[in-house]
């Protein structure tokens, strides 16, 4: 059996100084969201108990799904980049972007240096930019395929992209891991399905996403950028493929979102016969960490 562990939209915060040379641009906006809502909303100490009982879970690998800061500051890149390493060896931890990574433009180029560790495919070099992906990790029966659909955006947007170029290699290597007899693991931090979010943030190119999924398969897509706790399915060549989304992992009770947890996926089998048991872990009412919800995917 392999155990995955998926959790997403960290928001490490606080906020570190900021100058008002950093504010001239969009992230006012963001600045003042964080001020008014955000950091309100999203309790550390919260994403410090989630991180914890996940590493206790035990998972054989962990998948991150983006927005690990707020405005992509230097220093919130340089913090999540020291709080990565925290948390586990990088072979271990698979990370794609998400929009607040990459909230101005060049801030995606340093968040993807920075966390190039936790980022890097299997003899391939470090990823540089968007062009860097996707990545695919082979780890044991699982192929962890992670694909960027991080951009800056306008103010007042939060939209992702999903192009052309990504589309032709996400084929390829869903290809490559079929062959290999491996469970495909799409990460994505954009949900690439119509309707999940509203169009401020939604994915660009989900018709082309699922019409490579549908071509090619998959057995399992990963999100975050919702804060829901949703699973969705797409066709797929041999049936629907699940598309689970996942809170952010601070978020506290008493907010329109769902309470913080993570997602724990028990996978067995073999190509044609996967088994998976999913299991949400995380805040209830009480504040403690317990399973809040458990079933079959396959």
């Amino acid at each position: 059996m392999f155990r995955l562990a998926h959790f997403s939209d960290i928001h490490l915060g606080p906020l570190p100084d900021i100058s008002y040379r950093e504010l001239a641009s969009k992230r006012i906006t963001g600045y003042i969201n964080w001020r008014r809502n955000r950091r309100f909303s999203l309790d550390h100490g919260i994403i410090d108990r989630i991180t914890t009982d996940m590493l206790a879970a035990g998972p054989n690998h962990i998948a991150l799904t983006g927005d690990l800061v707020n405005l992509a500051l230097d220093k919130e890149i340089e913090l999540a980049k020291l709080w990565l390493e925290a948390l586990g060896d990088p072979q271990d931890i698979s990370v794609v972007p998400g929009n607040h990574d990459a909230y101005v433009p060049g801030a995606l180029k340093r968040a993807c240096r920075a966390w190039a560790p936790f980022m890097t495919g299997d003899h391939a070099p470090p990823p540089t930019g968007r062009r860097g992906f996707p990545f695919i990790r082979v780890r044991g029966s699982l192929a962890m395929i992670g694909v960027s659909s991080a951009r800056a955006t306008a103010p007042l947007l939060a939209s992702g992209h999903f192009s052309d170029g990504q589309a032709r290699k996400l084929a390829a290597l869903l290809d490559e891991a079929r062959e290999r007899g491996l469970f495909r693991v799409v990460m994505i931090h954009h949900p690439p399905v119509r309707g999940a979010t509203h169009a401020a943030k939604r994915l660009y190119g989900i018709s082309r996403f699922q019409k490579i999924v549908r071509r090619h398969g998959a057995e399992l897509v990963l999100h975050g950028h919702t804060h829901l706790a949703t699973v969705h399915r797409i066709d797929g060549p041999d049936g629907p493929v699940p598309v689970v989304g996942v809170a952010a992992a601070g978020q506290a009770h008493g907010s329109a979102k769902t309470p913080a947890h993570y997602n724990l996926f028990d996978i067995d089998g073999a190509a044609g016969s996967w088994r998976v048991r999913f299991t949400r872990r995380g805040i209830s009412a009480g504040e403690e960490i317990s399973d809040i919800s458990s079933s079959t995917l396959y």
